[in-house]
């Protein structure tokens, strides 16, 4: 699964409805890998921006190479770039905390 997914299925909360496209039940509509590039297309990444803030984050950001969503940092050659690392970086840290948790509970 590549960063595009991942954000898609975590952060946005769209369902895999087949290879090339999701769904998203909010609205009712399918979204095709070529309609959401949130690394090229500025609007795309706003749509994380926009979620992420609805789930509690605080977005700042330092110029157009930098964000902040509270205490996780991302940086791009872009602002669009650097939104989702940043976003695909909240992703990996709560994966790492989950795993935690379920060694906790199994030892």
């Amino acid at each position: 699964m590549n960063k595009t997914d991942s954000i898609a299925r975590r952060i946005l909360g769209w369902k895999l409805n087949r290879w090339d496209r999701w769904y998203d039940y909010e609205k009712g509509v399918f979204i095709y890998d070529s309609e959401f590039q949130p690394e090229k297309n500025l609007d795309h990444a706003m749509l994380i921006v926009e979620r992420l803030e609805d789930s509690g984050f605080t977005y700042t950001t330092n110029g157009h190479t930098e964000v902040c969503f509270n205490d996780i940092r991302g940086t791009g050659e872009t602002l669009s770039q650097a939104i989702t690392n940043a976003a695909y970086s909240i992703i990996e840290r709560s994966c790492s905390v989950n795993t935690a948790r379920i060694w906790q509970q199994l030892c």
